[in-house]
């Protein structure tokens, strides 16, 4: 290994981020370069400075001069040739291998850019074109034994080593970045005498933001010799632009003096990076290193940068398989918890309490809480409820997502210093709209250990920023971090907040109907009080004055007025009876099962005409009955509605010469109807809402006695079966009412 170099003076590095890397105006000067025109006459307008050295032409006398004159007429055929049939881009092309002059022979690579065709000339030794015939045997052998192998430690350590095959380089490493920029080496290939970097980091400093983007660019570069002096461009302006050359794609590309000077303190004078894209973002490198200057020829370089693509390939192969495995995995326990908690019964805190352990599963935690008004549930290893309360105060006031993640909790949240044991790590979700209701998931701080290849430039407090000297192992331990969350869990803990929020909603809606039911019986509670004090209260006062009249005419022979006392007792008596069964009948309604069967209406409605016609014997009646279809419900249930209806409408018509009832039903595509009208005394539509209450009358019982219960009984009946009552009346021209039923209740008979 070569010895540690010292800084030269006159590198500027304070501002190593910025240094304008992609216009070096100067190349490697292992070769030389000729830009002309993209379009018009083919005259170079720039060349290296270095041309004379290759060519034997000075760089001055070659501006403004046409290919022929600068490389032969031989070589500037070839090159027209190829030019002519092959279709450039920003990506150099390799042109072929010309003799320039009579003694040196190039490889030539060309490309598109800046409006310029630039022509690059690496110096080779052979005279002959490139030769893959015995390294692509590599690329096939690699990729049988690449396709065997599903770790991708064990695939980068094939890449490295095959890689070293092809090159000759004395170390080849393959290292992956983190989310912070460093660089983790994985796997290695070394010949002897080379010191190992295996498992140690490289931090993000030593690759700046501008270089990894070149890396997107280009993804191969070679160093032949960190001792080289650069060739500057001629001129150094892009003539046809006006502005420097932008080199990003170029090969001969000069690098950064700080990054040679790196090179030269790490013992590497010959250097090739090869990038590795996965899903379109740069996921690592592949660095090979020599002790002594190196040349490559393409043909090794084109492998190389195959062999990275295959490996970048067979990386994001086996990433998208262990994701689809754990996002498998989780959506399993997801669906779990869902089945679970749509039915629980229980409160909604409850309902998750009992699902914990699945809880824990689902998001890879150790520890969970709920958090729900003032109540605080916790599961597993996680922090105290003083401790959650805390953590809960400060996302509502600094976390707006819909679901928030860290890794680094006591980073963000100072107080979580205290709890970073088990709590270094956080996902939350808010599962409330409205309310600071959260759901909380733990990780335990994982405690590591990172060996440096050399100390950090970050980790040595301020100071002018140099190419590190030293790149022997520093050891750091690091605290506070706990395991990272997968991008899966993140996307799958919002799709189980919606699914969440979902059945809150839902639980939400049952409330509010059980609130409606409750407010409903309230009103019905209200409604028997007043008829047990009143309507119960009226007969009984009535059999107890006319009992006490009956003593007093004990001893009279006035028989009509006794039997007259006792006919308004019995009355009361009756009266009393009806309305204690009416009330057993509307309580019943709502606990008896319903028992649906088909059922002829027609025949419902002639079953109970018969039964009122003990009511009717004395009154002339008309009955019109229309063409009624069979239903599906619970025969008994609908009878005792209709029957109702049907009393109601021979009642209500008692003050009628001629009494005309007509029962008739329509329907549409979602319901039927069913309709019974009457001629009778009807009543004021300002009223209606009052019908179907219980001891609910919008007339005198004088004048049309009853308990007000059988509307209501018509009402819990029919709304029991999915369907809804109503009436329409104007006084004195009768009344309509009616009562439907979904569709899918109904059989055409």
């Amino acid at each position: 290994m070569m010895p540690a170099a010292t800084v030269p003076p006159q590198l500027n590095l304070t501002s190593c981020d910025q240094e304008p890397i992609r216009i070096p105006g100067s190349i490697q000067p292992h070769g030389f370069l000729l830009a002309l025109p993209q379009d018009g006459e083919r005259r170079v307008v720039q060349a290296s400075a270095n041309l004379a050295q290759h060519t034997g032409v000075a760089c001055d006398e070659a501006l403004g001069q046409a290919l022929p004159a600068i490389l032969g007429e031989r070589a500037a055929l070839q090159l027209e040739a190829e030019l002519a049939r092959t279709e450039l881009g920003v990506q150099p092309t390799h042109l072929g291998t010309v003799l320039v002059g009579n003694e040196r022979y190039f490889d030539v690579l060309a490309h598109l850019f800046d409006r310029l065709l630039l022509l690059e000339f690496e110096s080779v030794s052979r005279a002959t074109p490139p030769d893959f015939r015995h390294l692509y045997p590599k690329v096939g052998s690699f990729l049988l034994k690449i396709n065997d192998v599903h770790d991708i430690v064990e695939m980068s350590t094939l890449a490295a080593q095959q890689i070293r095959d092809v090159t000759g380089f004395g170390r080849v490493m393959v290292y992956q970045f983190d989310r912070d920029g460093h660089g983790h080496v994985l796997a290695e290939s070394l010949a002897d005498g080379y010191g190992s970097y295996l498992g140690q980091r490289f931090p993000a400093s030593d690759i700046p933001r501008q270089a990894r983007e070149l890396y997107m660019l280009n993804h191969i570069r070679l160093i032949q010799d960190a001792h080289y002096v650069p060739a500057r461009l001629v001129p150094a302006i892009n003539p046809l632009t006006g502005a420097p050359n932008d080199l990003s794609y170029a090969a001969l590309r000069s690098v950064s003096p700080i990054h040679l000077q790196y090179m030269r303190n790490m013992g590497t004078l010959a250097s090739m990076s090869v990038s590795l894209i996965v899903k379109g973002q740069l996921w690592g490198l592949i660095s090979c290193h020599n002790a002594t200057a190196m040349p490559v020829a393409f043909e090794q370089r084109t492998v190389c940068e195959q062999l990275g693509q295959i490996l970048a390939l067979r990386i994001e192969s086996r990433s998208d398989a262990g994701e689809l495995e754990l996002r498998l995995e989780v959506r399993r326990t997801m669906v779990s918890m869902l089945a679970g908690l749509s039915q629980h019964k229980a409160d909604f805190a409850d309902s998750l309490c009992s699902v914990f352990p699945e809880l824990l599963r689902f998001a890879r935690a150790s520890g969970a809480a709920i958090v729900v008004d003032d109540r605080v549930l916790t599961y597993g290893d996680a922090p105290d409820e003083h401790e959650v309360r805390e953590l809960v105060r400060w996302l509502g006031a600094n976390a707006h997502a819909e679901v928030f993640h860290t890794d680094q909790l006591s980073v963000l949240h100072a107080p979580a210093l205290a709890c970073r044991r088990n709590a270094s790590g956080l996902l939350s979700m808010s599962i409330s709209r409205i309310h600071p209701h959260y759901l909380l998931w733990f990780r335990p701080e994982v405690v590591r250990t990172i060996d440096w290849a050399g100390q950090p430039q970050d980790k040595r407090g301020q100071g002018q920023l140099t190419p590190r000297s030293s790149f022997a192992s520093w050891r750091e331990t690091i605290h506070g971090i706990s395991a990272p969350w997968h991008d899966g869990e993140i996307e799958l803990a919002v799709e189980f907040r919606g699914a969440l929020l979902g059945i809150v909603l839902e639980r939400a809606e049952q409330m509010a109907e059980l609130a409606e039911e409750l407010g409903r019986a309230n009103k019905e509670l209200e409604a028997f009080s007043y008829s047990v004090s009143h309507d119960l209260r009226a007969p009984l006062r009535h059999i107890a004055g006319f009992s006490d009249l009956l003593m007093e005419t004990a001893g009279a022979e006035d028989l009509e007025k006794r039997r007259r006392f006792l006919k308004n007792i019995k009355d009361s008596a009756r009266l009393a009876g009806k309305l204690v069964d009416d009330l057993l009948s509307f309580s019943q309604m709502g606990r008896a099962a319903l028992h649906p069967c088909k059922v002829n209406m027609t025949e419902l409605v002639r079953a109970c005409i018969q039964k009122l016609a003990l009511d009717t014997r004395e009154r002339q009646v008309e009955w019109d009955i229309g063409a009624l279809p069979s239903i599906k419900a619970d025969p008994t249930f609908v009878q005792l509605a209709l029957y109702n209806l049907l009393s109601n409408a021979v009642k209500f018509t008692s003050h009628q010469e001629v009494a005309r009832i007509v029962v008739s039903a329509t329907e549409n595509a979602r319901e039927v109807a069913f309709h019974v009208a009457d001629n009778g005394a009807g009543f004021n539509m300002e009223y209606v809402h009052k019908l179907f209450g219980v001891f609910q009358r919008l007339h005198r019982m004088e004048d049309f006695p009853g308990t007000g219960i059988g509307l209501a009984n018509v009402r819990r009946i029919i709304e029991r079966h999915g369907g809804r009552v109503w009436a329409v009346s104007t006084p004195g021209l009768g009344a309509t009412f009616s009562f439907s039923l979904p569709k899918d209740f109904v059989t055409q008979g």
